[in-house]
């Protein structure tokens, strides 16, 4: 089955905003045995929105496409589709309704102008949408619909126009979305995705399984499990390897009616390869494992920080539920700050530096004595780009964590730039936590 995936906004092309549409409905789709096989990003002209869509009809069976549903002026994909498949649109009273609603609950008034978001081309299918204004389309366009004729050996429209499809095309569908992510995810999970594998099933059955795995590189993760895993390749066996900021994801995929075996001893001989370096599988979060972890046990948490900044306690109160285990942290960014809150000494301050062993100690002691926690997580380190020496290089950190048994240290090197230092220790720190909650 051939797949593509065509995203449309200026914006996208002038930097303005960051393609997030490719990656995730690509892993989505891939996940579900739809692999992308072209994605394209274009402007919000007519020329060139509509010259992408005839193309990919040519070549696939099913085509996507993100923005330009909304009420404004550059808003045109709807009206342009119509257009090249020769679709009347007409507006769709309940859609009408939906956007009104959604005015209504928010004390507004719709405006005139959001009534052209309920124009709906003849034939096509509306893809609710309680997130927003924009419903989605989808549009079956075949063999079958009656709206073409062989001429001079090609299949052309009825009325003419320049879209071709080849004699033995089947069935294919058209799909848009509407471009922001809030609106465009939910409605490509809740509803896009039971509509194809309804009306555009795979055509072999299809078995994928992600593993997470932190702590590693990528390069070492795929010498420790290519030789393994040689005889389930050659059975069929897809393996594919997703980098992120201190975090591995191994992709183990397989397709037919032995697929499911074989993905099953694959993840067998990766889980026995790396252990507890894996955290979680599909989409699971390093940090939602540790809250998750805490609920599970009763215990809770507070964390000191400075040189992430409230990184750690950000990533933590993204999980639903944190509230029950994470009582609060403190951002301790200067030297006074940490003497003042968490009783980190002058004397430990002036002889080893905020940067230390010792410090970080000391601020996890003391973050956990203020708040009785039963876990404290301290970090102190120098994200850059100036501040380090010889002995401390940009990019030190110390990593503590603080139980009412013991106080572990760690030492770790992040040699990157600001962001990415910081990105990385949160993950470190996170997953120090998690080891000793598994222990």
């Amino acid at each position: 089955m051939v797949v593509e995936l065509i995203n449309t906004g200026s914006e996208l092309l002038l930097g303005r905003v960051l393609n997030t549409h490719q990656q995730w409905l690509c892993r989505q789709l891939a996940d579900l045995g739809y692999v992308v096989t072209r994605q394209v990003a274009v402007p919000d002209t007519a020329v060139d929105i509509q010259q992408s869509v005839r193309e990919a009809l040519v070549r696939a069976d099913l085509i996507i496409t993100t923005g330009g549903l909304g009420p404004t002026s550059d808003d045109i994909t709807r009206e342009l589709i119509a257009e090249m498949l020769g679709r009347k649109l007409h507006e769709d009273a309940a859609s009408v309704e939906e956007i009104k609603k959604f005015f209504a609950l928010r004390n507004r008034p719709m405006p005139e102008r959001n009534r052209v978001q309920a124009m709906v081309p003849e034939g096509a299918l509306v893809l609710a949408n309680p997130r927003g204004t924009a419903p989605g389309l989808a549009i079956e366009i075949g063999n079958e619909d009656g709206r073409w004729r062989m001429e001079d050996g090609k299949k052309q429209r009825v009325p003419s126009s320049s879209l071709y499809l080849p004699s033995s095309s089947s069935k294919k569908l058209l799909v848009m979305l509407p471009g922001p992510p809030r609106e465009l995810r939910p409605m490509f999970t809740e509803t896009v995705v039971p509509l194809l594998q309804r009306e555009l099933p795979p055509k072999e059955k299809f078995i994928s399984r992600t593993l997470r795995t932190t702590g590693l590189g990528e390069s070492s993760v795929q010498e420790k499990i290519a030789g393994p895993l040689t005889a389930l390749v050659q059975a069929g066996l897809e393996v594919g390897y997703c980098a992120h900021m201190g975090q591995v994801d191994v992709r183990l995929a397989a397709r037919g009616d032995a697929g499911e075996k074989i993905v099953r001893d694959a993840e067998m001989i990766v889980r026995a390869q790396f252990g507890s370096a894996i955290f979680g599988e599909g989409d699971d979060a390093l940090e939602a494992v540790v809250i998750r972890l805490l609920t599970e046990k009763k215990q809770t948490l507070v964390l000191a920080e400075s040189c992430t900044g409230g990184g750690i306690a950000d990533q933590l109160t993204n999980v639903p539920g944190a509230s029950a285990v994470l009582l609060g942290g403190f951002v301790t960014y200067s030297n006074r700050m940490k003497e003042k809150i968490l009783g980190v000494r002058s004397e430990t301050l002036a002889q080893d530096g905020a940067v230390s062993e010792a410090v970080a100690r000391e601020m996890a002691d003391g973050a956990r004595r203020v708040a009785g926690s039963d876990y404290a997580i301290a970090v102190t380190g120098i994200a850059g780009p100036s501040g380090g020496t010889a002995e401390k290089p940009v990019g030190t950190v110390f990593i503590a964590l603080a139980s009412e048994r013991s106080t572990h240290v760690w030492k770790m090197f992040n040699p990157w730039d600001r962001l990415a230092f910081k990105e990385v220790t949160v993950r470190q720190a996170l997953n120090q936590l998690r080891l000793r909650l598994l222990a």
